[in-house]
């Protein structure tokens, strides 16, 4: 295990992104979701370019590795891919509005070293720096506990109905310092 790089994801990171995705969406998801709400879960989850464009979304590297990916938003969509239904570029107003966290995902062979809480802080930082006050996401079953241990509560439990069965998911929420 080499040093952690972390960097704006661009254009030439999208396959990987992808590949990385699918790998933690299977593998980290698995005892906290069925088969059959692990496979709903692609209609919910994955890649939105939107936030490439917007510098919003980060990469962590190890050397050559992608093991980790995630940011924040300006926008008004809580969640989802290019595909997903329920889509909303609206911006927000960091007046009135909280910043959403974004897509989140660490490459199942490179948990518990801290890669999460880079992006997690830099996204934190980057919302405050524009003047938002809190911030906001749909997590997983799965990063539950590692939000709670982050400073996120728990705003509300709901489901994502978009794939063939119900996949459960929770609003958490952090205020600013």
């Amino acid at each position: 295990m080499g040093e952690l790089v972390i960097k704006f994801a661009s254009e030439d990171d999208i396959e990987a992104i992808g590949s990385l995705m699918n790998r933690a969406i299977v593998e980290l998801q698995a005892g906290y979701l069925t088969d059959a709400q692990i496979a709903a879960s692609f209609s919910g989850m994955g890649l939105d370019t939107q936030l490439i464009k917007d510098k919003t979304y980060f990469v962590v590297y190890d050397g050559e590795t992608l093991v980790g990916c995630g940011g924040w938003s300006r926008r008004a969509t809580l969640y989802g891919g290019n595909h997903s239904a329920g889509r909303n570029a609206s911006l927000l107003d960091p007046a009135t509005d909280r910043a959403r966290i974004r897509a989140m995902y660490t490459h199942p062979e490179h948990t518990k070293r801290g890669i999460g809480r880079m992006i997690l802080l830099a996204g934190e930082k980057a919302a405050r720096a524009e003047g938002f006050q809190a911030l906001e996401m749909a997590a997983t079953k799965a990063g539950e506990p590692f939000y709670l241990r982050c400073g996120y509560h728990i705003e509300r439990e709901w489901e994502d109905t978009n794939g063939a069965v119900p996949v459960p998911l929770l609003t958490m929420v952090k205020q600013l310092s």
